[in-house]
C-alpha cells in the first residue's frame, strides 16, 4: 500500500503564488521500488490496440534508434498505476478545495536522446472543452537533473489565466518569463495547474528520465477520462493505431 502525502498549510500557499510547489521525498524507497516494478511491467507490455497508448520518438543522439517517449491511458490496464492515481487524489483534493476526479495520466519517459517540450500551459491542449482548471501531479522515478530534462517552471504566471489555445507560448508571451530549472529526486512530487508555464530541454546525457504524471480537474465539475481519450484517439491516437498515409501532427 502507499501512503498518502499530505501538503502543509505553506505548501498550499506557496502553490498559490507560484503556480506549483514541490514536496520532496513524499515517496520512500519501497514504496519507490513498487512503482518502478509497475513502471516495468506497463514498459513490457505488448502493444495492442484497444490497450494502454504507446507513443514513440526517434533519437536526437542516434537518428536510427526508435524509443518509447510516452505511454498514457495506464490505469485502466494496470492496477498498480490506479492505486497510484487514487492515492495522489488526497493531495491534490487539497489544493482544489474539493474532492478530485483523474481527468488524464502518462508516463513521459524520456530516454536518452528523447526530445523536450516547447514552453507551454497545459490548458493551451484544449482542455479547458471538458472542465474550467486541471491540477497535474508529477511523481518522480528517476532522478530528474538539468542534463537529463528535468521540468523548468515560470512561477506566478499563472495568475494571467489561458493565454491561447492549440499554440505553445510564443516569445512574446514569455518576455518577462523566467524559466527556473526544477530537478528532483525519485520520490519528490509536485504539483502544478494547468495555466503554469513549463518547458523541458532535451536528454542528451546517457541517464533515462521518467516522470509519471496525473491531471484531476474538481469531481463537482465531472469525469471527463473516457471522454478525453476517445477524443484524442480520433486526433492523435497511438502509435500502432495510426494510418500510415496520415500525417499526425503534436501541437501542445
Amino acid at each position: 500500500m502507499l501512503s498518502v502525502p499530505t501538503i502543509a498549510d505553506q505548501q498550499i500557499d506557496d502553490f498559490h503564488r507560484d503556480g506549483f510547489v514541490l514536496l520532496p521525498g513524499a515517496f520512500g524507497g519501497g514504496e519507490m521500488g513498487q512503482i518502478e516494478n509497475w513502471t516495468q511491467e506497463i514498459t513490457a507490455l505488448p502493444e495492442e490496440s484497444g490497450k494502454h497508448w504507446v507513443f514513440h520518438e526517434k533519437s536526437l543522439k542516434h537518428h536510427e534508434d526508435d524509443l518509447i517517449c510516452r505511454i498514457e491511458k495506464i490505469t485502466q490496464f494496470h492496477d498498480g498505476f490506479k492505486e497510484l492515481s487514487n492515492v495522489l487524489k488526497a493531495p491534490t483534493a487539497q489544493l482544489l478545495g474539493e474532492p478530485a476526479d483523474l481527468f488524464k495520466e502518462k508516463i513521459n519517459f524520456k530516454m536518452p536522446g528523447g526530445d523536450g517540450f516547447t514552453p507551454h500551459q497545459d490548458s493551451q491542449a484544449g482542455w479547458e472543452t471538458y472542465a474550467s482548471y486541471f491540477i497535474t501531479v508529477m511523481v518522480c522515478i528517476d532522478e530528474a537533473t538539468t542534463e537529463n530534462g528535468c521540468l523548468k517552471m515560470a512561477a506566478g504566471h499563472h495568475k494571467k489565466g489561458l493565454m491561447r489555445e492549440w499554440e505553445p507560448l510564443n516569445d512574446r508571451d514569455m518576455k518577462e518569463m523566467n524559466f527556473v530549472d526544477m530537478p528532483t529526486n525519485t520520490g519528490d512530487i509536485a504539483f502544478f495547474d494547468s495555466y503554469a508555464p513549463h518547458r523541458s530541454e532535451p536528454n542528451m546525457s546517457g541517464r533515462i528520465r521518467r516522470l509519471y504524471f496525473a491531471t484531476y480537474n474538481k469531481a463537482s465539475e465531472g469525469s471527463y477520462l473516457e471522454a478525453y481519450y476517445a477524443d484524442k484517439f480520433d486526433s492523435y491516437p497511438p502509435d500502432i493505431d495510426r494510418n500510415a498515409d496520415k500525417d499526425y501532427v503534436f501541437r501542445v
